[in-house]
């Protein structure tokens, strides 16, 4: 009997705000909460309030000193006096731990066999927040910080994480560069914020194949990125069989996002959501756990995240077919990962 799938949200993500204008603000997600608190779903999902992630929970991601930083820029009175993209006030770590919590709470349902998928619609983001430093309007690594959770309190030692955010996640690479622990995968548009995550990136020491950057061109749209993830999570899935899917499920790549130039549709989200599906019930026992990262455009980013949500409704069916893309083709076709997986 299918379970139903887990979603958390929270008002109090609302609290990570500043009077200045900044594209990463709590009117990003006040409409989708309120449609997913609507009719529609009613009975149809679990939902689950996060908790805070303790200090331990978070150092084992970020120094210490860093988040003595945090503290010391969350009470100075220019918000961004630590990052120019990064605004930081008095209630940024609070609600910073309540996004990570949020995930860890969802991570313990899904180990604990009560929900199959998980969605955590938190603010602020995440994949861009390295050991020692935040960027790109990311404060704490909670998809990172999910995975060492995992790893220590479940001894998981096969951890996928998926980054299809039209942005490099550098902060989870950072993190899990040395490590066959957490095979990391990211597609992303090419050359853009924060440039890294050339094809040449690939790990190092006993992590050496076990990052995988899927850079893509400008105008990339749904053919491309199907393509490409088929390919790539098909073949590695099967050969390294995680115990648990993570995603960094970042919405910012909708042609409607002003933020990129790549331009997939709605539809294509809730596509890839299907393809994840397969992957986790072939590998993993449906163990998935999507956590939201950009997305910009209000009414794209509500449009997609649903059609996440309806995606993780449906019943399991075919998986979704690959067309076959030249363009994609050709940035598979010389790619370092060969060395590493057969796909």
């Amino acid at each position: 009997m299918p379970r139903q799938p887990g979603i958390l949200f929270d008002r109090r993500y609302y609290e990570h705000s500043i009077p200045q204008q900044s594209l990463e603000n709590a009117g990003r997600v006040r409409s989708l909460y309120h449609s997913l608190e609507g009719p529609e779903y009613a009975g149809l999902l679990r939902t689950y309030q996060p908790r805070e992630a303790t200090v331990a929970d978070i150092e084992a991601v970020h120094s210490g000193f860093y988040l003595e930083q945090l503290r010391e820029h969350a009470n100075a009175e220019d918000p961004y006096s630590y990052d120019r993209d990064t605004y930081l006030m008095e209630q940024s770590l609070y609600t910073a731990a309540l996004a990570a919590g949020g995930c860890l709470e969802l991570a313990d349902r899904i180990m604990g066999g009560e929900i199959d998928y998980g969605f955590a619609l938190i603010r602020p983001p995440g994949h861009h927040a390295e050991p020692g430093r935040g960027m790109g309007f990311c404060v704490l690594n909670n998809v990172a910080i999910t995975a060492e959770y995992l790893r220590r309190m479940y001894g998981l030692d096969r951890i996928l994480i998926l980054d299809f955010d039209v942005h490099h996640g550098n902060g989870t690479q950072a993190v899990f560069y040395e490590t066959e622990q957490v095979l990391f995968v990211s597609i992303h548009q090419e050359k853009l914020f924060p440039f890294t995550g050339t094809a040449g990136e690939t790990g190092s020491g006993r992590g050496r194949g076990y990052t995988i950057n899927l850079p893509v061109h400008q105008q990339f749209a749904d053919p491309e990125y199907l393509f490409l993830l088929g390919r790539v999570l098909g073949g590695v899935v099967e050969q390294y069989l995680p115990q648990i899917i993570l995603v960094s499920a970042g919405y910012d790549g909708h042609h409607a996002d002003s933020i990129s130039r790549i331009m997939l549709t709605t539809g294509w989200y809730g596509t890839v959501t299907e393809l994840l599906k397969h992957l986790a019930q072939e590998a993993c026992g449906n163990r998935l756990l999507l956590v939201l990262e950009g997305g910009y455009n209000p009414v794209s980013l509500e449009e997609s995240v649903l059609a996440t949500v309806d995606g993780l409704l449906r019943p399991v069916g075919r998986r979704p077919g690959v067309i076959h893309s030249e363009r994609a083709a050709r940035i598979l076709a010389n790619h370092p990962l060969h060395a590493f997986w057969t796909v």
